[in-house]
């Protein structure tokens, strides 16, 4: 089974402050969106697995794209991935993007042992999904708890899904919440 992309879109935020001192290099926070056309609108269909498998090239599509706008892997310190699926579709046709897009993510960056965060919902066009943000090495690091919008003004439309993947270099500016830091990240802090 092949899938029907529509349109993409990559979007990446500079911060350089959150009201505190200035970083000395911003926090570059970053979105990339595929909307595919839903081949089960409108009907149950029992076995999504061939749509899953389909979307596999797509995530680590996505994840390139995102990665190379981010500057690197190796500047990769947190993400996540996000699902709008239209009207007419139903959630368990978004959660084939659980594997798919977080296979493809860790694929391109070396395999990170932290659970992808996620969002998922209905929703028509220009809804805004706040995407949670993690570590992409250990769960339980405060610091890199974050969100990132994802949204497109036209999509998705009843028949189609907007698929998201979101990364950023760093955790939130200024943290100091305590917690574990990435600095002292060891096995049994919520890898996989």
């Amino acid at each position: 089974m092949s899938h029907d992309t529509r349109k993409t879109a990559l979007s990446v935020e500079t911060v350089w402050h959150e009201r505190g001192p200035r970083l000395e290099k911003p926090l570059l926070v970053g979105t990339a969106i595929a909307v595919v056309r839903n081949p089960f609108a409108g009907h149950y269909e029992p076995d999504l697995m061939p749509f899953q498998a389909s979307l596999r090239e797509l995530g680590r599509e996505l994840a390139s794209g995102l990665i190379a706008q981010l500057g690197g892997a190796q500047r990769i310190e947190a993400y996540g991935k996000g699902i709008i699926v239209g009207e007419d579709g139903e959630l368990e046709h978004g959660a084939v993007w659980h594997e798919a897009g977080g296979h493809g993510m860790r694929e391109v960056l070396g395999q990170p042992k932290a659970i992808v965060p996620a969002a998922k919902t209905i929703g028509g066009a220009g809804t805004r999904l706040m995407v949670p943000l993690g570590h992409i090495h250990a769960a339980y690091v405060r610091s890199h708890f974050g969100t990132a919008e994802m949204t497109l003004w036209d999509a998705p439309r009843r028949d189609e899904i907007a698929f998201g993947l979101v990364m950023a270099t760093g955790g939130r500016p200024h943290a100091r919440i305590g917690g574990i830091k990435a600095s002292e990240i060891s096995v049994h802090d919520g890898q996989r």
